[in-house]
């Protein structure tokens, strides 16, 4: 049988065996791969090197930026305890000036909205029907003054005649008891005088109390009477004034055991938005009954109010204080963070880094709050910043540290 002759590579010399034809597909393929190791390599040793150089202290690897943060440092000092409470603001005393007399009004002397004084002219009734009545009873009191002169003579005249038989012990006794009716008359006509003065003086409306009037509610040329509702017009009492706002009922047995002692609580009215304070005042008194619906009981305080800051109607947040928690540590309300594990602030380190410290609040202000304990007085916590920060997270201070805060953990 005849075989197929072998084929020789064209470039095989004397001594060399060719390769056979699978070596001669991969080879090629081989040279291109370790290239391609040799390059994967060398980009990656250039890179670890320029990460080697620039890492600080010789470290590698990339750091985390410092989280810049507003700072404030815990003092100690005296933190005041309040109790807050909702109200509103409560004439100290409302009157509706009614005439007590009827007639026509002729006069308003007041305008809507001034501050009067008790006894000041607020209007006029036609005074006249009562000057003529007054008229009257004077006419009626010199006509009877004049019988019981006569009577008191002719009385005098028989009982010096009877003392001598001319004239019976009935006609004497007739005279008397004629004297005794003229002179009842007498008491009779000075009442009907003061009656009569009386209703002459109310014909002349004045305010009954100090403070400001509120719209006119009658015009003058109208009949008014003493039986209307609406009267002339109201006025309110603003200096002092007083201001009715509500507490727990558990609170209400140190507040009552204070009054009891007769200390005076010191109260302070806030604006509707609870920041700005608008009064100064002192507790009144408690409601003598909790309102068993809500489990609260009213207080009212009085405030001069001098410059007329609080009117009537007005909310306000009253804040009351019960007592001083000396030498506390205090810091803002603003450094306290709740979480899932419970209360806690951000301490900054001398290596300006922070510590996640857990704390136990105390009295707690509007603005600043009691530690109990987990931060002492000269502590740096965080006020601004929080929601970068976690344990160990380095921070910088940007802008000046709060009021009172010490120098910077470090400097």
């Amino acid at each position: 049988m005849s075989r197929e002759p072998k084929s020789v590579a064209p470039d095989a010399g004397p001594g060399r065996i060719a390769p056979p034809p699978g070596q001669r597909r991969w080879w090629p393929w081989l040279l291109v791969l370790t290239a391609l190791v040799a390059g994967a390599y060398r980009l990656h040793a250039t890179s670890r090197q320029a990460a080697t150089t620039d890492a600080p202290s010789g470290k590698a690897g990339p750091q985390r930026p410092a989280v810049p943060v507003v700072v404030a440092t815990a003092r100690e000092g005296d933190m005041p305890v309040y109790l807050t409470g909702l109200g509103s603001v409560v004439a100290y005393s409302t009157v509706v000036v009614k005439s007590r007399v009827d007639g026509q009004l002729i006069n308003v002397a007041f305008r809507e909205g001034q501050l009067v004084h008790e006894g000041d002219l607020l209007a006029e009734i036609d005074p006249r029907p009562f000057q003529v009545q007054l008229e009257q009873a004077q006419g009626q009191m010199a006509r009877d003054q004049a019988q019981l002169e006569d009577a008191r003579l002719t009385f005098a005249r028989f009982r010096t005649l009877g003392a001598k038989n001319f004239v019976s012990q009935q006609d004497v006794d007739d005279q008397a008891a004629k004297f005794a009716q003229f002179a009842g008359a007498i008491k009779a006509d000075q009442a009907a005088i003061d009656s009569a003065q009386l209703q002459l003086t109310y014909s002349r409306i004045t305010a009954p109390i100090s403070g400001r009037t509120g719209l006119r509610l009658v015009d003058a040329g109208n009949m008014i009477h003493a039986s209307d509702l609406n009267g002339v017009v109201v006025i309110t009492q603003h200096q002092p004034i007083t201001a009715v706002f509500t507490i727990p009922e558990d609170a209400l047995p140190p507040i009552i055991k204070k009054l009891t002692a007769g200390e005076q609580l010191r109260a302070e009215a806030y604006d509707r938005a609870d920041q700005t304070q608008i009064a100064s005042g002192s507790l009144l008194t408690a409601d003598n009954q909790i309102d068993p619906s809500t489990g609260t009981v009213r207080l009212k305080a009085v405030f001069e109010n001098t410059d007329g800051v609080l009117f009537p109607n007005q909310f306000v947040n009253v804040h009351l204080l019960l007592d001083v928690k000396r030498g506390a540590v205090i810091v803002p309300v603003a450094a306290i963070q709740r979480g899932a594990r419970g209360t806690f602030v951000y301490v900054v380190k001398p290596d300006h880094t922070v510590e996640m410290r857990p704390v136990t609040v105390g009295p707690t202000g509007r603005t600043e709050a009691a530690i109990d304990s987990g931060v002492a007085a000269g502590e740096v916590v965080v006020l601004e910043g929080v929601d970068k920060l976690r344990e160990g997270s380095a921070v910088q201070v940007r802008g000046p540290e709060r009021e009172g805060a010490s120098p910077k953990p470090g400097a």
